[in-house]
């Protein structure tokens, strides 16, 4: 082989493993892939939740009977929370959120303890 050929196989086999581990850290790690985006849950927990639960720590109302977001905060972990919120109980409407969505809002929620 030539130098020149040497230096474009061993450029395209770099490039061929850095790609491979990019894939292997995203499939093993699937929250470095898709981090939940905290900033987005609260504009969506603002628009959906407010009714019910107190979200922010400027809100005046809410129904009594939700716990505020603080309390949910200290009771869930935010892979528990994304699991209740995709399928939630009997007293709490069903959003239909998809699962970034609900990861969205339990991220936002643990930014809260």
């Amino acid at each position: 082989m030539s130098a020149i050929t040497d230096t474009a196989f061993l450029r395209g086999a770099v490039l061929r493993g850095a790609a491979f581990g990019f894939i292997a850290a995203a499939i093993t790690q699937p929250s470095l892939a898709l981090a939940a985006d905290a900033s987005n849950g609260e504009r969506l927990a603002i628009r959906w939740c407010a009714a019910c639960h107190v979200v922010a720590n400027d809100q005046r109302e809410a129904n009594t009977d939700a716990p505020p977001f603080e309390e949910i905060a200290k009771r869930f972990s935010e892979p528990g929370l994304t699991t209740f919120l995709l399928d939630p109980h009997a007293k709490m409407p069903d959003m239909n959120l998809t699962r970034f969505e609900a990861a969205d809002i339990a991220a936002y929620v643990s930014t809260l303890k």
